[in-house]
C-alpha cells in the first residue's frame, strides 16, 4: 500500500536546481537511505516530506493516516522539560491514554463520581489492550542504549550531542507511520549505532533516512534513492545492491561514450575526404555528424578529486611516554606510552565520554598532560579535521566567498604528482562549481561547508593527519574518495571515528579506551577488534548484577571450587613473547603488501616464479593468522 508519492516534483533554489522532475512511491514497509554528494538536497527532500519546506512544482500525496516523525541532524528541543518529558513529549495514541489517565484520575480524586470511574475503567481496559503501561519502561531503556541514564536533567543543560540522542529517543518512542531521519548516527558510540541498526531492522513503519554510515545503510535499507545533479535515481535494494547497479550503469555509460567518440571520428574522417560536391546524401551525413557533436553524455555522479603533495616527515613523530589526563575525579588516561611511526594508521574508539578526542588534542599539543610527556617531531605538520569544523567556519565573516576563504590558505596547490594547480581549480575537484565558489558561506549546507573545511586542510599540505568523528556530514562518495586518498597517504593517520565501515578501511591498529584511563592496544581493523573482544566476553563472562544482589546475606559462603579451566597468569617467557608480537605481526603485513605488489602489480614472466610466489603469499597468510590467534590468547591473560 502507497503512503506517500511523488509526482514530477520540482524545487530550485536559483543558483542549484536541487530538484528535476522527482517521481517516486513509498510503501508501508520500505527502508529507504536517501543518497548523493553534500549540497545535492538530501535534507532539503525530507524537509519537503515532512511538509517544512515548500516545492516549486508537482504533486506530493500523503495519505491522511499516516503519522509522520521527522528527525532533523539539529532538534528543537524545549529546554524547560526533563529528558523524560521531552521524550514522551512527541509520543502517539498510546502516551495520549497515558496522559488521559493521569488527568482522569486528578479529577476522581477531587470529585469520585460514578461516571467519571466508568471513564477510568474504559481507559484502563484500553491501556491494557495497547501495553500502555510499559511505556515510561521502554522510554528508559531506549535511552539506556542510547548512552542517557539521568531521566530527570534538564534537557537544556545537556549538550548538543545529547540533545540528539534524547530527539532520536523521542522519535523512535512516538510511533510513527513514516521516520523521516537526518543523520541519526551522528553523535552515537559504535555500540548505540549497532543497536539502533537491530531496532530499525525490526522496526514496523516506513523509514526514510540519510546517512554517512555505509554498514547501517546496507544493513538497514531494502531501496536506495540517489539524488545527483538534480535527477533522481531509484535502486530497488540495498547499499551493496546500489554499488553493484551503479557500477554496471557506469560501464555502460563509459561504454557508450566510447562508441560514440569512435563513430564521431570515423564521420569526421569521411567528411574530410569526402568529395567537395553537396549532394543531399552528404548534406544529411553532414547533419548527421553534427547531431553527434552536439550529443552530451551526463557525469552519472558528481564525483570528489583528492590530491595534494605532503611534507616530508622525519624519523621521529610523535613520542607519548607515561601521559596521564584526568578532569576532578574523572580519570580520562592513565599512564600511557607510545611511540608513533610514519606509517601508523590507528584508530581510537570507546564510549561517548571516555577521552577519545582528550587523547587526540593530547597527541597534538592542544591540551598539556597532567603527567608524563609528549615529544612532537620537529617535521612534523598535523592536519587536524575536527567534529566542530563547521563552527570554525561559523565563526568567520559569513559574507566571505568560499574562493576567497579558500585563498586566505593558498593560492595553488601542489599535487603528489608534482602538478600545480589554482585554488580554483581544487574547488571544482571538490565539487564547488564556479557559481559556487562565489556565494557567501552562510549560502552553504553543514556538509559542504565540511567538505571545504576537510580541503582547507588538505590544502596545508600536512604529513600527520588526525581525523576527529571526519565522516559526520560527509556524504559517502566524499567518504569513499577520502578512504583511497589516506591509503596512499605518506605519512602517520590518526582516526577516531564511531564509523566502523570508515576504521576498517583505513586503520591497522585500534587503541581501545576502558574504563578508569586504561588504553589497550589491537592490531587490525574494527572489524578484528570486535572478533577479539567477542572472543574475550564469551571466554570472561561477567556476573549478571541481579544474581549478586539476590544473594541471601545470611547465607554462609561456601569454598569456592578451583576451576581448572580459569586462565593463568602470564610466564615471564609468554609475556616477553607477548609484548614481541605485534612488532613481529605488523612486519608480517609488510612483507605481505611487498609480496602481493610484486605478484598482482608487476607478476614475473615465468608461471613457476609466479607459482612460488603465490605459494610464499599463502604462507604468509597462515604465518599472519597463527601470530594474530597466538596474540588473542595471549592478550586474554594478559592483565590479569
Amino acid at each position: 500500500m502507497a503512503i506517500l508519492t511523488l509526482r514530477s516534483l520540482h524545487k530550485d533554489f536559483g543558483i542549484k536546481e536541487i530538484l528535476r522532475d522527482a517521481n517516486f512511491t513509498l510503501e508501508t514497509q520500505d527502508k529507504v537511505g536517501l543518497i548523493g554528494t553534500n549540497g545535492s538536497g538530501k535534507s532539503t527532500l525530507l524537509k519537503m516530506l515532512a511538509g517544512l519546506e515548500p516545492y516549486d512544482s508537482g504533486d506530493l500525496e500523503i495519505s491522511n493516516q499516516m503519522r509522520r516523525v521527522y528527525l532533523p541532524q539539529q532538534p528543537d528541543l524545549n529546554p524547560e522539560l526533563t529528558v523524560l518529558e521531552q521524550v514522551f513529549a512527541a509520543s502517539g495514541e498510546r502516551m495520549q491514554l497515558v496522559r488521559d489517565y493521569e488527568l482522569l484520575s486528578q479529577k476522581i480524586a477531587h470529585n469520585p463520581e460514578p461516571s467519571l470511574l466508568n471513564q477510568l475503567a474504559r481507559l484502563q481496559e484500553k491501556m491494557d489492550a495497547s501495553s500502555a503501561w510499559d511505556l515510561e519502561t521502554q522510554a528508559k531503556m531506549i535511552l539506556s542504549k542510547l548512552g542517557i541514564q539521568d531521566f530527570e536533567r534538564p534537557v537544556g543543560e545537556l549538550s548538543g550531542g545529547y540533545r540528539k540522542r534524547i530527539a532520536l529517543a523521542a522519535a523512535l518512542m512516538a510511533e510513527a507511520d513514516l521516520l523521516l531521519m537526518d543523520e541519526p548516527t551522528n553523535h552515537l558510540d559504535a555500540g548505540s549505532v549497532e543497536w539502533l541498526q537491530e531496532y530499525l531492522q525490526r522496526y514496523r513503519g516506513a523509514l526514510i533516512l540519510i546517512t554517512h554510515d555505509r554498514y547501517f545503510l546496507d544493513q538497514v535499507t531494502n531501496r536506495i534513492i540517489e539524488i545527483d545533479q538534480g535527477d533522481f535515481y531509484s535502486y530497488a535494494g540495498n547499499y551493496a545492491y546500489y554499488l553493484e547497479k551503479k557500477a554496471l550503469a557506469t560501464e555502460s555509460i563509459n561504454s557508450s561514450r566510447k562508441k560514440h567518440v569512435g563513430l564521431l571520428r570515423r564521420e569526421l574522417a569521411w567528411l574530410q575526404r569526402g568529395p567537395k560536391a553537396r549532394s543531399t546524401k552528404q548534406k544529411a551525413r553532414i547533419q548527421r555528424v553534427e547531431e553527434l557533436q552536439e550529443k552530451q553524455f551526463k557525469t552519472t555522479q558528481g564525483k570528489v578529486e583528492i590530491g595534494s603533495a605532503a611534507r616530508r616527515l622525519g624519523k621521529k613523530v610523535i613520542e607519548l611516554k607515561n601521559v596521564s589526563k584526568q578532569f576532578g575525579d574523572h580519570i580520562l588516561i592513565k599512564d600511557f606510552t607510545y611511540e608513533f611511526t610514519g606509517r601508523d594508521r590507528v584508530g581510537i574508539v570507546g564510549p561517548n565520554g571516555a577521552g577519545k578526542s582528550t587523547l587526540m588534542n593530547l597527541i597534538t599539543g592542544r591540551l598539556k598532560a597532567d603527567s608524563g610527556a609528549v615529544d612532537i617531531g620537529s617535521t612534523v605538520h598535523f592536519g587536524y579535521f575536527d567534529q566542530h569544523s563547521e563552527d570554525l567556519l561559523d565563526s568567520l565573516n559569513q559574507e566571505l566567498r568560499v574562493l576567497d576563504y579558500l585563498k586566505e590558505t593558498a593560492e595553488y596547490v601542489k599535487l603528489a604528482d608534482g602538478a600545480q594547480i589554482t585554488a580554483s581549480q581544487m574547488l571544482e575537484r571538490f565539487l564547488f562549481p564556479p557559481n559556487q565558489q562565489y556565494v557567501p558561506l552562510h549560502k552553504l549546507s553543514g556538509g559542504e561547508k565540511r567538505r571545504l573545511f576537510l580541503l582547507h586542510v588538505l590544502m596545508q599540505s600536512p604529513n600527520v593527519m588526525i581525523l576527529d568523528e571526519p565522516t559526520n556530514d560527509l556524504d559517502v562518495q566524499t567518504l569513499a574518495v577520502l578512504e583511497e586518498y589516506l591509503s596512499d597517504f605518506p605519512g602517520t593517520v590518526i582516526v577516531v571515528s564511531h564509523d566502523r565501515y570508515f576504521l576498517d578501511r583505513t586503520v591497522d591498529e585500534i587503541f581501545a579506551l576502558e574504563t578508569a584511563g586504561n588504553i589497550r592496544r589491537y592490531p587490525g581493523n574494527y572489524s578484528i577488534y570486535q572478533e577479539i573482544k567477542a572472543k574475550e566476553d564469551k571466554l570472561n563472562p561477567t556476573v549478571p548484577k541481579e544474581k549478586v544482589e539476590t544473594s541471601s546475606p545470611s547465607t554462609k559462603p561456601t569454598q569456592k571450587p578451583v576451576d581448572s579451566n580459569k586462565p593463568r597468569r602470564l610466564s615471564n617467557y609468554e609475556r616477553r613473547e607477548y609484548n614481541g608480537l605485534e612488532d613481529k605481526i605488523a612486519q608480517l603485513e609488510e612483507q605481505k603488501a611487498e609480496l602481493e605488489k610484486q605478484l598482482y602489480e608487476n607478476p614475473p614472466a615465468d608461471y613457476a616464479e609466479t607459482s612460488k610466489l603465490a605459494e610464499q603469499l599463502e604462507d604468509l597468510n597462515q604465518t599472519i593468522e597463527e601470530k594474530t590467534l597466538r596474540w588473542m590468547e595471549l592478550a586474554e591473560r594478559a592483565d590479569l
